[in-house]
């Protein structure tokens, strides 16, 4: 499980992604990139991550099911993940 202060890390940035996105949207069609760098770091979406919905993991991520591959192949092979069944061939 991922630690707690991770997980409200990732939230404290996406509140600052949603704070300032309106005024990052202006500050890029008038071209100015002096008044972007003098925002806040984490007002950028590209320093948000996706992290797993079960385990808080957020290297290997899928994001259709929002899980990483390791829970997603638990989940599936307990056959809690409706229409997903294990291939052979």
């Amino acid at each position: 499980m991922a630690k707690t202060a991770w997980i409200e890390r990732e939230k404290r940035k996406q509140k600052t992604v949603n704070k300032y996105a309106k005024l990052r949207a202006e500050l890029k069609a008038q071209g100015d990139y002096v008044g972007l760098s003098m925002l806040p770091r984490d007002a950028s979406p590209t320093r948000l991550t996706n992290r797993c919905r079960v385990s808080g993991r957020r290297r290997a991520y899928m994001r259709r099911f929002q899980m990483s591959r390791l829970t997603f192949r638990e989940c599936a092979l307990a056959g809690l993940i409706p229409g997903v069944t294990k291939s052979s061939w």
